[in-house]
């Protein structure tokens, strides 16, 4: 089995610039493919999930030529899409099954999606229990809560829909079904999520308006193709701003970062457990907000995560989970039962890689508390085939004087393939 190890360095120093983000890159293809006219796209995360949602595009006849950096989409509207000739293959991308179920679900043809064996025990009757409600037809594995999802395109109705969580997976593929259904479709969250769908909805000509904890479309608005710079993902950004605060003498400027206010929770927590953090050069990109972020070592304290700070970071949480464990006193994180199905359990994972670098971690159904310690042992931990994990243990080598080791990173190249790389850069002395 491949591993990789990383061990304590001296100070990190130096700048970097990080890929393009995730959730924006999957969002600028799907919704590039459905306007009409050429979308160009700069900073495009070249990761394995992201390309899952361009080869799927391009098996519903969507021309995508990728040319040195820049992908042009030559999209012809919200109607041009073709019946796919094989089953559409998301790979590890929750994102793409996802909110292609909700795009798909007003086609009228039929489609199949499939993904890896991660992806294919991660839960779907939230899509399909609002975008069913909505007249769709998609049957799966487990009565319908598991891939392969098989979809019938049908003739959508708008809907007004509670939603019980709080996910931008959720809204998103409700608001992409809306594309295509009569009258308004509305969704509310308990707090609201990741707003990127939205934004870049209304930046290509949708009928869209967000709302108090949600956001509302109405169909059937066709879209016109833009020029989109994607910045650097804030999620990415996590591993070396934890690094920088957990190594001594540490001083890091990341450059070109999103900071769109339901992204940030990340930042919001590593500031109450005191963190040095500076944002400059605050500007927008492509209707996002973005920044440069500065940030030095500093010592960190135990604090409760919970509430309206969890859906803004939830991709973090593994890395925060890290944060805890070399904070001071005791951090209780709670109200993040979403995090047991991600790409895997990672309440359970980061439990169990940092019960075994000498950490004592309680779990909970929705969370977790983590006794702060001043250093970890090392050990040889999994990634549970999860990119987030991997990192953020590969970053838990820095603070441990026998290094950790790291079994199947490769899951890392799903959305950070340049991740090696960039972390020798600035460790190296």
């Amino acid at each position: 089995m491949k591993s990789l190890a990383r061990k304590t360095v001296v100070p990190i120093r130096g700048e970097i610039t990080l890929p393009g983000d995730k959730s924006i890159s999957h969002r600028s293809i799907m919704i590039g493919a459905l306007a009409k006219g050429i979308t160009t796209v700069h900073g495009f995360l070249r990761g394995e999930d992201n390309f899952a949602t361009v080869n799927a595009f391009r098996a519903m006849g969507v021309e995508i030529r990728d040319e040195i950096g820049i992908l042009k989409i030559h999209g012809k509207g919200l109607h041009s899409l073709l019946e796919p000739s094989d089953v559409i293959d998301c790979g590890n991308s929750g994102t793409s099954m996802r909110l292609l179920t909700g795009l798909l679900a007003g086609q009228p043809f039929f489609s199949v999606l499939t993904g890896d064996r991660y992806l294919r025990n991660r839960p779907m009757k939230r899509i399909l229990d609002p975008v069913g409600a909505m007249g769709a037809e998609i049957h799966g594995r487990a009565g319908g809560n598991k891939a392969p999802l098989a979809i019938i395109g049908r003739d959508l109705q708008g809907i007004s829909y509670q939603s019980p969580i709080s996910s931008a997976q959720v809204k998103s593929s409700v608001v992409f079904a809306g594309l295509y259904a009569s009258g308004e479709t509305t969704v509310i969250e308990p707090h609201l999520s990741r707003d990127h769908t939205e934004r870049m909805l209304c930046s290509f000509g949708a009928d869209i308006e967000t709302l108090p904890g949600g956001v509302r479309v109405r169909g059937g608005r066709e879209l016109q193709g833009q020029e989109i710079t994607i910045p650097g993902d804030i999620s990415s950004a996590a591993f070396f701003i934890v690094a920088t605060l957990i190594v001594p003498g540490s001083e890091l400027l990341i450059k070109n970062v999103g900071v769109n206010p339901t992204r940030t929770g990340i930042l919001d927590i590593l500031s109450a457990m005191g963190a040095t953090l500076q944002l400059l050069n605050y500007r927008e990109l492509s209707g996002e907000p973005v920044a440069d972020l500065l940030v030095r070592s500093a010592q960190l304290k135990g604090i409760e995560i919970c509430g309206e700070l969890v859906p803004r970071s939830i991709d973090e949480f593994p890395i925060i989970c890290l944060a805890a464990a070399l904070a001071e006193g005791k951090t209780v994180i709670r109200d993040a039962g979403e995090l047991r199905v991600k790409e895997t359990d990672r309440i359970r994972a980061m439990a169990v890689n940092l019960g075994k670098a000498g950490v004592s971690v309680t779990e909970s159904a929705d969370g977790m508390e983590i006794q702060g310690t001043d250093s970890l042992q090392g050990c040889r931990v999994d990634s549970f085939g999860d990119h987030r994990i991997a990192m953020s243990m590969l970053i838990a080598g820095l603070a441990s004087g026998g290094g950790i080791t790291v079994n199947d990173p490769d899951c890392i190249a799903t959305s950070f393939p340049d991740f090696i790389e960039l972390l020798e850069k600035v460790t190296k002395s």
